[in-house]
């Protein structure tokens, strides 16, 4: 039986962010997918990414998990476009005072910044397709 063994990263500091940003970029993001729970301070998505590891042209569902997240700013989405892809270019960091900016840069000048207090990124591979 062939075991697959499917990998999960966690990034603290920002030298670390660059690593997640590398392996979402390109990834496809449903609308319906993005979720804030502002009681747990947690906003997380499920992403088709390319599978950059291997080169090859499968894709890895994945999720990625942001927390500590004080609030959440939106540009250019629609709350109509419930069944509208994204694609995510990347994920940037600013300091700004004490807290963090978070920004998810996708396609199309549309992003989402997250006022975070600390740096506490995961993402965790769930299952590899093929294309």
């Amino acid at each position: 039986m062939d075991k697959q063994f499917l990998k999960k990263i966690t990034c603290q500091s920002p030298e670390d962010l660059p690593y997640i940003s590398a392996l979402v970029s390109e990834g496809k993001i449903k609308a319906v997918d993005l979720k804030f729970l502002p009681e747990n301070r947690i906003f997380l998505f499920l992403i088709e990414r390319p599978d950059k590891e291997n080169k090859d042209s499968k894709k890895i569902n994945s999720i990625v998990k942001f927390a500590h997240i004080t609030s959440t700013k939106l540009k250019n989405f629609k709350y109509y476009e419930k069944n509208k892809i994204f694609e995510l270019l990347a994920i940037d960091l600013l300091k700004k005072d004490h807290n963090y900016e978070i920004v998810l840069l996708f396609s199309n000048n549309r992003f989402i910044t997250l006022n975070a207090e600390v740096i506490d990124i995961e993402l965790t591979d769930q299952i590899v397709t093929n294309d």
